[in-house]
């Protein structure tokens, strides 16, 4: 697979076979990803990455634990401006659609959101953390890290979700794992090998055109 193939068949996995990762195949891809960019050098992402039992001790501390108040970081500020939160309708309307799940089945809905929790039925979940002395730098840094991840786990056959929702529950995570208030649990990736028959698996993402990200001068 080349980096185009890569970037244009990585998705978010919403639905994961139960698969084992070996223990090889996550090193391997963690190892390459060192060498993501890093301003300064910094390299600020830590990680711990949970499969078997430590990840199913975790999820039964999720599924009985509430959410931070208040969170420890907001991921929905763009929430504030009307074509932000236009593209997050389109998701919505497209991602619940692909399960004949309608606007006013809050239940439905509310079980969806909690299979966030279960990392979508993925074998490996990985928590990404950083001190929080970290900059909006060092942010930028820690994302590219994980596209990085990513894409490798595509080259590797497998497919992944990022989800900042672990960071509602930051606090929570953090005392599970012994972690300091120091940390920053900035988000979780699940990884494994994607259920192709999941029809959440399958709706297309809705992108804006090119033109509304960029504007060419020179050339």
């Amino acid at each position: 697979m080349n980096v185009t193939e890569a970037v244009l068949t990585r998705r978010s996995i919403r639905a994961f076979k139960d698969t084992p990762v070996p223990l090889a195949t996550l090193r391997r891809v963690l190892d390459n990803a060192r060498f993501a960019p890093s301003g300064c050098n910094y390299q600020p992402w830590e990680a711990v990455v949970l499969t078997g039992a430590p990840l199913k001790a975790l999820q039964e501390v999720l599924l009985a634990a509430q959410p931070d108040e208040p969170l420890e970081y907001r991921y929905d500020r763009p929430a504030v401006s009307e074509k932000h939160q236009a593209r997050l309708f389109e998701l919505g309307a497209a991602m619940y659609g692909a399960q004949g799940i309608g606007r006013a089945d809050k239940a439905a809905r509310d079980a969806f959101a909690r299979n966030n929790l279960l990392s979508f039925g993925a074998p490996v979940l990985l928590l990404c953390h950083f001190p929080k002395f970290m900059g909006e730098p060092q942010w930028s840094d820690v994302g590219m890290w994980l596209q990085t991840i990513m894409l490798l786990l595509k080259d590797e056959g497998l497919d992944s979700c990022p989800q900042e929702w672990f960071g509602i529950y930051g606090r929570t995570i953090k005392a599970h794992l012994g972690m300091g208030e120091d940390t920053l649990l900035f988000a979780g990736l699940s990884i494994g090998e994607a259920d192709t028959s999941a029809p959440i698996n399958g709706f297309t993402r809705p992108r804006a055109a090119l033109d509304d990200h960029v504007t060419f001068q020179g050339f």
